[in-house]
């Protein structure tokens, strides 16, 4: 008998893939009656690119401003900062075009909007167990990585006081529309390409490895794995290539079904989240760097969820573990803790702090303390 279990479903509305970002946007700000539209957007695509003036031209007299300075990890300064331009601005709709601490940043203004949020310090009440207003300004996004974040309800934001990476949730702060358009995504550095792609990787491997995973779950993140390898090494050898762009960000969007419908991630993420808040490590970097480490780890707890993971990357019957490593250490990117300047002098914080995030007391083989943390952060060294 199949294991009992629910599945939430997102508030997204709509995703659109394949067609011109600027014109897709300016449609969906009219079909939702916008007359306010306030962008967040990368600062290097702004500076460096005429995207953002793209979007600006087809939004016409609707834009109504434009925050681009999001700082990597979505600090809470920052938050505030986009928050107070997008009062003053009126805006009744936010739209994102950059990478995750954009959009992350966006669905944190959201709430701060609702809340009447005005400095960092504040921020804490929006954390609080009590309810908070529900955002009245929608979002609408346009990735330029990998993350996913877009498809997510939660907001990853760090607190500069602590270097904690913190999440806030709300339903109603996912966006409501996605814009997937691979064109975008040509500015993207490879490197971050590569990484943020190994980041929507361990969104699918951790989801189907959890041993709270679905059969819905399954179904998606499994194709999805299936996308992002065929895709990533693709746009490495071709960064031209727009189908093989395209075949990445929907893997990257079938990446967060498990997550978004409810199915816990695992220690890769949990300790990811240490790794970028307190080292600074971009977090496409911090899969890289964990997950197959993670697999090991796991694989007495998990071994036949795992034998899914290496079949859907076109290896099956060999370690899950060993074709991440292989497959990650075939795109360059970094496979452990010293290439990134952690030595085990950071281990017991690390393993503290790993304790207290979401995932790792989630994790599918039980992490019970931080000496088992350190086990696995031993593994990546």
């Amino acid at each position: 008998m199949t294991q009992p279990g629910q599945v939430t479903f997102s508030r997204m509305e709509e995703v659109v893939y394949g067609k011109p970002a600027a014109e897709t946007v300016a449609a969906l700000a009219r079909r939702r009656g916008a007359e306010r539209v306030f962008l967040m957007v990368s600062g290097t695509l702004n500076r460096t690119t005429d995207e953002i003036d793209r979007l600006r031209r087809a939004l016409g007299n609707h834009c109504v401003g434009t925050f681009d300075a999001m700082p990597a990890h979505t600090p809470r300064a920052a938050v505030i900062a986009a928050a107070e331009q997008a009062r003053a601005a009126q805006a009744d709709l936010i739209v994102t075009l950059g990478g995750g601490s954009i959009t992350d940043g966006a669905k944190a203004v959201q709430l701060c909007l609702a809340n009447d949020i005005r400095t960092p310090d504040a921020m804490d009440a929006i954390r609080a167990p009590s309810p908070v207003k529900p955002p009245a300004v929608a979002q609408v996004s346009v990735p330029t990585t990998l993350s996913a974040g877009e498809f997510s309800h939660i907001s990853g934001v760090t607190d500069e006081r602590t270097k904690v990476k913190e999440l806030f949730r709300h339903p109603d702060i996912v966006p409501r529309a996605a814009v997937l358009d691979p064109a975008v995504t040509r500015h993207t550095p490879m490197w971050l390409w590569l990484s943020t792609g190994i980041r929507a990787v361990d969104h699918c491997v951790e989801g189907i490895c959890s041993g709270e995973a679905s059969p819905y779950g399954d179904a998606q993140a499994l194709h999805g794995l299936s996308l992002l390898t065929r895709g990533l090494p693709r746009v490495k050898a071709d960064p031209d290539d727009l189908d093989a762009r395209l075949d990445c960000q929907l893997g990257s969007w079938l990446s967060m079904a498990p997550l978004a419908a409810g199915v816990p991630m695992g220690a890769s993420h949990g300790i990811g989240y240490v790794l970028g808040a307190v080292f600074d490590i971009p977090h496409g970097h911090t899969s890289c760097i964990m997950l197959p480490s993670v697999m090991r780890w796991n694989r007495p707890a998990n071994a036949a969820r795992q034998a899914l993971v290496a079949a859907a990357m076109g290896h099956p019957g060999e370690d899950a573990g060993d074709v991440l490593d292989a497959f990650i250490r075939g795109l360059g990117m970094p496979r452990s803790l010293a290439e990134v300047k952690v030595g085990p002098e950071h281990f017991d914080r690390i393993a503290r702090q790993a304790m207290g995030t979401p995932w790792v007391p989630r994790n599918p083989r039980p992490i019970p303390g931080p000496e088992q943390v350190k086990e696995i952060l031993a593994l990546a060294a």
